[in-house]
């Protein structure tokens, strides 16, 4: 299936050299066109688009403006990022863009940038299934390691699960374990368990957490019961704001 994209840009001739670009694309459809960001607001919440190209200086909010309120939303596209502007890229992946194209670029780098969306898609997907997968069952249970054993640890159990140096541990009630999994795979096990993935490193029994501690430039810490800390990244905070309604 065809990549529905949306294409956002106060300017005529930059819409129109845009969409011919991607329609030489095969695995993309343009389904449409909105010239400043209240248009694009609306399209999007009308339609799902599975990826918004949209201009940084437009009329009334910006581009980035409209990413933030965009990643809010309950099924929100991915984004990239087109404009003759190089100084706003770290803001933009601090808002999870999957690409910035800086103008003007040739169709190659554009290529480039489907393949990195429909990578993402397809890997969305599949995390989707395993989440499915995982309500099915409803097992409450994660098989850990410990002393060569493994251990059928109930999941309400553990506080935190942590990644260092390729080796993955669980934090819970009455010790540290091993895990054979990855921090990927075990949030996607997870993620409906009320677990929440804070910082690349670390992923959270958010029922554990008693408290959440300001830090600089919009970071966080989350305390939890037994005075644990664990961080909270930037680009994860807002994330973690909305889970809990603050």
């Amino acid at each position: 299936m065809k990549l529905r994209a949306l294409i956002v840009d106060d300017e005529a001739p930059a819409r129109s050299e845009l969409r011919y670009m991607l329609q030489e694309i095969r695995d993309v459809e343009v389904v449409g066109e909105a010239t400043n960001a209240n248009e694009a607001i609306k399209l999007i919440k009308a339609l799902n688009y599975d990826v918004v190209f949209m201009d940084i200086q437009m009329q009334g909010l910006s581009g980035l403006q409209v990413a933030e309120i965009v990643k809010e939303l309950p099924s929100s596209p991915m984004v990239v990022f087109v404009t003759a502007y190089g100084e706003h890229a770290v803001k933009a992946f601090e808002l999870d863009a999957v690409d910035y194209l800086v103008k003007p670029f040739e169709e190659g780098r554009l290529a480039q940038t489907i393949d990195k969306i429909s990578r993402r898609k397809a890997k969305f997907k599949k995390l989707e299934r395993r989440k499915i997968r995982g309500e099915e069952t409803g097992i409450d249970l994660l098989p850990v390691q410990e002393k060569g054993k493994t251990i059928l640890l109930p999941i309400d159990k553990i506080a935190y699960i942590h990644a260092q140096n390729e080796r993955v541990f669980v934090h819970a009630v009455g010790g540290v374990y091993y895990a054979s999994f990855n921090l990927k795979d075990l949030e996607s096990r997870l993620v409906n368990k009320g677990f929440f993935r804070t910082h690349r490193s670390y992923l959270v029994n958010i029922h554990k957490a008693k408290e959440v501690v300001p830090m600089f430039h919009g970071s966080f810490i989350l305390r939890l019961s037994g005075e644990i800390e664990v961080p909270v990244s930037r680009r994860k905070a807002s994330e973690l704001k909305l889970l809990l309604g603050m």
